[in-house]
């Protein structure tokens, strides 16, 4: 038998068992569920920022020092503060659960290393726009395909509703693409290297696309995590943190992706030394207590867009949950593309990227108030 159908089978008649036991009765308010993504798509989007303050470090170094507050420290911090009896549920948890939502968590960590590679290359506003449209595709319909859910969606009114608010999701990201491409006509390769130092479109774009596609694992390994949170609940967690544990094994897998290429550059680039001091010869103000501080803003920033999350996909309804990672894609775009505004990205495009700007705006808000109300037509 194929390991997928091995693994999915499993997995159902788990989770099957635990719901004919006590779990909690779960009574979702997608208005909630949207505003929650909401804030955590804010985090997201803005958890970069302290990173563009850091001196003197390479890189990986400071990428490595905030995913160590992002993948270790807040997962097990948060999860030791919201859940019941968290050392025990993961003993309990049944290996092959444990493996499949750590190995997609090692997969994801592929895409999550070169996301920071194509912020580099593209900038704020379109490298979310490349990266996310390939995550919000891929990590919104591959789950229920996989579980054999997709004709059930065509066939409810509530279904086809949020199938078209991840259609509108993706035509949303795609415009947000074209205004980048239009800002990469209208300005000079000056005034792109101003703002974006490292700015390569053709660089960028295959960073980009690999960087998407790997990171729509994400939203695999929460899935194959479902019997984490039946477990938790078990021992009397509250369903609005039901998904804390799982967390900390999906990061874990993304951690260790992370670990190893940041020590491959690490040794490549002899950079070890930038842990403990400053490099001779950069800016004589970077401070490396100032540098720490900045990677742990933006590594705990980085993990409260999944601490919302989590709280957010409760929310959606049993039925339609994997609908929250179009939420989830759709308000990091919108945020996104307000951070680049603020950090002057779009400074000196003309009336023609301006209108598509706006549009993206208002076309992934649209997104999101079509998936959210599909998801209010379920709970009727």
């Amino acid at each position: 038998m194929p390991v997928g159908v091995t693994y999915d089978s499993q997995v159902f008649h788990y989770a099957l068992n635990f719901r004919s036991r006590k779990a909690p009765a779960l009574v979702p308010n997608p208005f909630l569920g949207v505003f929650l993504h909401w804030i955590g798509g804010l985090a997201s989007a803005s958890f970069y920022v302290p990173y563009r303050k850091v001196r003197g470090w390479s890189w990986e170094t400071y990428w490595l020092v905030g995913g160590v507050v992002s993948w270790l420290i807040a997962p097990w911090l948060m999860a030791s503060l919201f859940t019941n009896n968290l050392l025990s549920v993961l003993r309990e948890t049944p290996a092959s659960t444990i493996l499949w939502t750590f190995f997609f968590g090692v997969l994801w960590g592929m895409g999550g290393l070169t996301f920071g590679l194509t912020m580099r290359y593209l900038g704020l506003s379109l490298g979310m726009a490349v990266a996310l449209g390939y995550t919000a595709v891929f990590g919104t319909l591959m789950p229920p395909m996989f579980r054999g859910e997709f004709p059930a969606l065509l066939a409810s009114r509530s279904g086809i509703v949020i199938l078209v608010g991840v259609a509108v999701c993706a035509l949303g990201i795609v415009i947000a693409g074209l205004a980048g491409i239009s800002k990469e006509r209208e300005l000079s390769v000056e005034q792109q290297k101003e703002d974006i130092p490292e700015f390569n479109l053709k660089l960028g774009l295959g960073v980009a696309t690999f960087c998407g596609i790997m990171s729509a694992c994400f939203a695999f390994g929460l899935a194959a995590g479902g019997p984490i949170k039946l477990l938790t609940m078990q021992h009397g967690t509250s369903t609005m943190w039901q998904g804390l544990p799982v967390l900390i094994v999906v990061l874990a897998g993304g951690f260790t992706t992370n670990f190893v290429w940041c020590m491959i550059l690490n040794f490549r680039n002899k950079s070890f030394g930038e842990y403990t001091k400053m490099p001779a010869g950069r800016d004589p103000l970077a401070s490396m207590g100032k540098n720490y501080i900045l990677c742990a803003i933006a590594g705990f920033t980085w993990y409260l867009q999944f601490f919302f999350y989590t709280m957010g996909e409760t929310q959606m309804g049993r039925k339609y949950g994997f609908s929250s990672w179009t939420l989830h894609m759709a308000s990091i775009m919108i945020f996104s593309t307000l951070w680049g505004i603020a950090l002057h990205e779009w400074r000196g495009v003309g009336t023609r990227t301006k209108l598509l700007i706006t549009l993206t705006l208002a076309v992934l808000v649209g997104s999101t108030a079509i998936v959210g109300y599909g998801n209010l037509l379920s709970t009727r």
